[in-house]
């Protein structure tokens, strides 16, 4: 069975503990820190003045060339790790450098919108009596 689509979340958003685990997720940083011993990835992120950290599982991606430094999008489930926290079991990995960071969150922010007023309406129209 495939898991369920997955939603683009903001690294701070991963970190507040508001997604569950086992959830699917998109997300993106730069690639500060590769520990090919144990699978793991750091994508950093800025936002508000504060430095926003993802711990990435990369098992699943291996062998990856990593750029460290360099744009990344990852999709993939959330794990809760004991000292680490909500982490992403990674199935892709993919560097995006150049990609418009700024222009991005816009287009997540946009998507996000859509779909609420999607749903709403939907809500709001009356059942069919067939």
């Amino acid at each position: 069975m495939l898991p369920s689509a997955a939603v683009f979340y903001f690294p701070w958003e991963i970190n507040s503990g508001s997604v569950e685990e086992g959830q699917s997720v998109r997300t993106f940083g730069r690639l500060v820190c590769y520990q090919p011993e144990e699978s793991r990835a750091t994508l950093s992120t800025q936002h508000a003045s504060k430095e926003h950290c993802v711990v990435v599982h990369t098992l699943f991606v291996e062998p990856f060339n990593p750029i460290i430094g360099a744009q990344y999008i990852v999709l993939g489930e959330i794990e809760k790790d004991e000292g680490v926290g909500a982490m992403v079991r990674a199935r892709v990995l993919n560097c995006v450098d150049g990609v418009n960071i700024a222009l991005l969150q816009k287009a997540i922010t946009e998507q996000r919108n859509f779909f609420t007023e999607r749903e709403r309406k939907q809500g709001a129209q009356p059942a069919d009596a067939t």
